[in-house]
């Protein structure tokens, strides 16, 4: 099945989510899924939310607005992806 710009882009922003994770979190994260849970399988907290929320900002030169940021866009790499796609 051929993939579509749309998920194309999609995989891109997964991709990039997955990076900016290894950075904050200081670790290789070979295996790390689109539906991995960032808090329960990866131990992200607080302090690396806010981490990688500016690590995302920059890679997309993006500026997320904290007012509607919910505990929801955090809950899987797809959510998060989702979530930093919908800001661009």
């Amino acid at each position: 099945m051929p993939q579509t710009a749309e998920s194309t882009a999609q995989d891109q922003t997964i991709t990039a989510v997955r990076e900016a994770l290894g950075d904050v979190l200081q670790r290789e994260l070979p295996d790390l899924g689109p539906d991995a849970k960032l808090f329960d399988d990866y131990g992200l907290d607080s302090t690396g939310v806010l981490d990688l929320l500016m690590r995302l900002e920059e890679v997309f030169d993006v500026e997320f607005d904290t007012e509607e940021l919910e505990m929801s866009h955090f809950a899987t790499v797809r959510t998060l992806a989702d979530y930093v796609a919908a800001a661009r």
